[in-house]
Formats: C-alpha cells, sequence, structure tokens
C-alpha cells in the first residue's frame, strides 16, 4: 500500500548553498546533514522539513566518481528522486517489476542504533527515480548516515505556511506521455485520472498534452506532459532541450492560506511569472464567489479557477535554477476542487511565453 509522498531529492552543484536558499526564500528547517563527518565521503546532502514536506538537497565531492556530479553536469539542478511511503518495501517491489518496471536498485536494508530503514527505486523518466520507502522500524532523524546539522542554522524569514506535496509533475519528449502513463498504471497500479488533448492547453503559439495519473485513494497524483506542434517553441520542449532528456518540471505545494504563502514567499525573494492584468478583468466578470478578495489576488498575482461548486488558486514560481527547467507552484483547492487550473493555462502560457521570449529560446 502506498501511504503518499515521503520525500524529494535534489541533485545541485552546492547542496549547502541551495539548503540556505530553501531555507531562507520557502522557510523550510535545515533538520539533517550527511557528509564526510558523518562517514560519507562521496557527497554532501542536507535534510530540510516544512510540515509535511521532507527535501534531501545532495552535491557531490568526488567529481570523477559520483554520479551526483554527471547528473548536475547535464542537467542542472534538478529532481533525482522522488519516494513514496509503503507498508511493504519487497511486496511494493516486486509488483512493480512483475509489471514492467526498471530496475535501478532491489530492496535493501539500512540500519544504526535508532533501527532500520528499507527502500528500493524503479527508473521512471531518464535519470529520474521512484522510490519505495519504509521507516516503520525507524526511530531516528531521517535514515541512517543523516545526523543533526555540524552547524547551527539561524536564518530569519517570513512563515510561508507551505504544508505538503499536492503533486508532481514530468515533462517527457513528443509521443511518450501515453507509453509513461501506461507505464505508471501498470506498475503502481494507478489509473488516469485526467487528460489535456490537441487545443485543451495551448495559445496561438504553443502548446502541449497532459495526462494525469493517480492511485485510486488519490493520495499520489502525477500530471505528465508532453510536446504538441505550435507555431513556436513550447514550454515542454524548452525544458527538454535545456535540461538535456526527459524528468521532473515542477512539484506543486499545497498551502491552507494562498494568500499568507505568496505575500511571505514574494518578501522572502521568491520570483514568481507575471500574470495580465486582463485576467482579472475576466475574473470579476464571472461574478463567482470566492472567499479571497479578487484585489488581493490580482495584487499577488494568484490565479483561480473555477470548478463546480470549487475553485482552485495557483500561482507558479519562476525556475529556481540558473537554467529554465525547475519550477515551483504553489496551490490551495478550495470546496473539493480536485483539478490542476485548466482554466488558466491561457494566462499562465502567455506569461512562460513572455519569459521564453527575454531568454530568446521562443
Amino acid at each position: 500500500m502506498i501511504y503518499g509522498f515521503d520525500h524529494v531529492e535534489f541533485y545541485v552543484g552546492s547542496a549547502k548553498m541551495v539548503a540556505y536558499w530553501y531555507a531562507k526564500a520557502m522557510g523550510f528547517s535545515i533538520a539533517g546533514y550527511r557528509g564526510p563527518e558523518t562517514g560519507r565521503k562521496d557527497r554532501i546532502s542536507y535534510y530540510l522539513t516544512k510540515n509535511k514536506i521532507k527535501w534531501v538537497i545532495t552535491s557531490a565531492l568526488k567529481p570523477n566518481t559520483s554520479d551526483v556530479a554527471s547528473f548536475v553536469t547535464l542537467h542542472g539542478d534538478g529532481v533525482k528522486r522522488f519516494s513514496v511511503l509503503v507498508d511493504d518495501v519487497e511486496k511494493s517491489f516486486s509488483r512493480a517489476v512483475q509489471h514492467g518496471a526498471l530496475t535501478v536498485q532491489k530492496p535493501y536494508r539500512t540500519e544504526d542504533s535508532h533501527g532500520y530503514i528499507e527502500e528500493a527505486f524503479i527508473r521512471i523518466y531518464d535519470d529520474t527515480e521512484l522510490g519505495f520507502f519504509n521507516t516503520a522500524h525507524y526511530k531516528g532523524l531521517f535514515k541512517p548516515g543523516f545526523d543533526k546539522p555540524i552547524q547551527d542554522f539561524v536564518i530569519q524569514c517570513e512563515e510561508t505556511g507551505l504544508e505538503a506535496i499536492d503533486h508532481i509533475v514530468g515533462n517527457v519528449r513528443e509521443k511518450e506521455m501515453d507509453r509513461w502513463a501506461d507505464y505508471f498504471n501498470k506498475t503502481l497500479d494507478f489509473e488516469t485520472f485526467i487528460e489535456f488533448g490537441p487545443g485543451d492547453i495551448s495559445t496561438k503559439y504553443s502548446a502541449l498534452l497532459s495526462k494525469v495519473v493517480r492511485a485510486k485513494d488519490n493520495v499520489i497524483k502525477l500530471p505528465i506532459n508532453e510536446p504538441y506542434k505550435g507555431l513556436k517553441k513550447s514550454q515542454i520542449e524548452e525544458y527538454i532541450e535545456e535540461y538535456h532528456g526527459t524528468g521532473i518540471q515542477h512539484i506543486a505545494i499545497s498551502t491552507p492560506n494562498i494568500i499568507a504563502s505568496i505575500r511571505a514567499l514574494r518578501k522572502n525573494g521568491v520570483e514568481f511569472l507575471e500574470v495580465p492584468a486582463t485576467y482579472y478583468d475576466e475574473l470579476r466578470k464571472k461574478k463567482f464567489k470566492v472567499t479571497e478578495n479578487i484585489d488581493e489576488l490580482q495584487e499577488l498575482g494568484i490565479l483561480c479557477d473555477i470548478e463546480g461548486q470549487g475553485y482552485l488558486l495557483q500561482l507558479f514560481t519562476k525556475p529556481i535554477g540558473d537554467r529554465p527547467t525547475f519550477f515551483f507552484e504553489i496551490i490551495q483547492r478550495r470546496n473539493g476542487a480536485q483539478g490542476f487550473g485548466q482554466g488558466n493555462f491561457q494566462a499562465l502560457f502567455e506569461a512562460i511565453e513572455n519569459d521564453q521570449k527575454k531568454r530568446g529560446n521562443w
């Protein structure tokens, strides 16, 4: 059984600097450390937490022997793997492999005086991995090899209120989306939840296709995007070119109060896409009753998509690294909204296309 997302591991050029950014800009706590001082000589990792969110930020110390260094050289900073919490690693892994999953690491156990953890990994997009993780028998900080940080990080920032991972989005090449959707559905016993076909996600210049697969109890949601023909280069094509492969495009993080979260994140220095003012004129014309003040949504650039009796509030950061690849989505779901902001796609695409123009990639 899969209980939900457990943690995400990023491979980066400098773990210490990136961990500091997550703490200062997004309000994470630097809770753990792994490196030479704890017995790991080839890499260094920081363990960060924020409510239900867990990040591992890893960089290489041995450039000629580390998979971290080769990953970062090819892709830049990005998501190497994400792990889901399961009740039985062996059973979850075996089922996945029997249904076609590509093996990266068979189930194994690591232990210390606090107990043991079990994990295993399968291959997903190109160099990306999905892990099965079980901590039922571990009482330590995170997992063996991690200890408390070797220095005290006293970092002042605005409280961001970020709560949990809502979904994780992958970008794949043209005509690969269906194959990956089938891969997740077969190996993890997921189902296709939503499908966006030709014309559903587009402007007059660029487009994409998308499918959302999910665990049948909705604890995991994985949208998959592929490029679609258009007059200009799509954001998916730009990602694949700049990332030099397929991988994780963005992670959506939920919050119980998106206005407070975006206000704090902006004060902390996080950059967001710019939404045209005309978007809010159209939103007002709909006369849909929302709890939030639309003037305040406009001030902060927050998008609002109406779904039946519910609605979705969201905003996307600009790419957080040097390459125009990985970014975050901040999201709040109201009154049972389950979608992904289809009504916002036009404004979102126009904002992304504007940034592509500035980079000379469009």
